[in-house]
């Protein structure tokens, strides 16, 4: 065999050796997408909405935004969230009446929900609902987001 087959023959499998690579690619990255866990983010302000979603996009998360309750409940028709994050006073309703529908649904009672509120009295806010945390605002980033990592870690 001469040098330029062995080339030629080399050149070959290292060509199918890379398309099998990259096809093993891209089956990871759809795998990821796949899992990653989706969360709603249900505020009405719009500018601590987008702080909200850019944190969590960024923390790898899938995430919906809803401005008020008729659009998030337009959104749990269409998917189930891994997690719901809700503020407690909304333009056509209360985070605190969509946090006890969910909880009171046999088919959404497990989801964890983190209520948020401008409103310092979080003891009375408690005592209304049964969400698995509450925050109040304005928040730290990285609290937020460690909160968020503890109710969703696989």
């Amino acid at each position: 065999m001469t040098r330029a087959t062995k080339k030629v023959n080399n050149s070959n499998i290292v060509h199918k050796y890379l398309k099998h690579l990259i096809a093993r690619l891209v089956i990871y990255i759809t795998k990821v997408e796949l899992m990653k866990k989706c969360i709603y983010v249900v505020e009405d302000n719009p500018n601590i909405r987008e702080i909200i979603e850019f944190l969590l996009i960024e923390e790898l998360y899938e995430v919906k935004t809803c401005p008020n309750t008729n659009d998030f409940w337009f959104q749990m028709s269409k998917h189930r969230p891994d997690m719901v994050i809700l503020d407690i006073m909304l333009p056509d309703g209360n985070g605190l009446d969509i946090c006890n529908t969910l909880k009171r649904n046999i088919k959404t009672h497990d989801i964890p929900i983190m209520m948020m509120s401008a409103n310092n009295h979080l003891n009375a806010v408690k005592a209304k609902c049964d969400a698995e945390d509450f925050i109040n605002k304005p928040f730290d980033l990285n609290d937020f987001a460690s909160r968020v990592e503890k109710y969703l870690a696989a």
